[in-house]
């Protein structure tokens, strides 16, 4: 029996040899340790450090040199619009909601609660499915639910 290859290097913003990609969804692209099957059918173990956030286009180099690209899956989301976007925007950080926040647009993940008080705020809310990358957490944690600030402020 042959051991998997492992992928302990990411490389951030993706690399020009990726042979193969994998397609994950915004829970999916948050781990430390996982086998995944590549577009091309092998298979390999994630194996980093830490619990990682991966970012669409991000690539892991496994241990063999093959280079895989990360992709991100479309899935249910809301898309956002109003007049006062950044009042939005405001509401839905303060809910600690992932939110991917683009020009005329806000995408968070499809919740019938927060859709209903962005509704009650006057907001337009429409049912999509799309790739969903949110904004990372401020301290570069890529995820906007870790409530470690004070500890990890100056880590870095």
């Amino acid at each position: 029996m042959s051991q998997l290859p492992l992928a302990q290097k990411l490389h951030r913003h993706g690399h020009d040899k990726a042979e193969a990609f994998v397609t994950l969804d915004y829970d999916g692209r948050f781990l430390r340790r996982k086998r995944l099957v590549t577009s091309g059918g092998w298979a390999f173990v994630v194996d980093l450090e830490q619990t990682t956030s991966l970012d669409d286009g991000d690539t892991l180099e496994l241990s063999d040199g093959r280079m895989v690209e990360i992709r991100a899956a479309a899935e249910d989301v809301l898309i956002v619009t109003g007049d006062s976007l950044h009042r939005l925007a405001w509401h839905i950080g303060n809910r600690h909601t992932p939110c991917q926040i683009e020009e005329t647009r806000l995408l968070i993940q499809n919740d019938p609660v927060i859709k209903h008080m962005l509704e009650h705020l006057g907001a337009t809310v429409v049912q999509a499915t799309e790739p969903f990358t949110p904004e990372g957490g401020a301290y570069g944690h890529g995820r906007t639910h870790s409530h470690e600030h004070v500890a990890t402020a100056h880590a870095h």
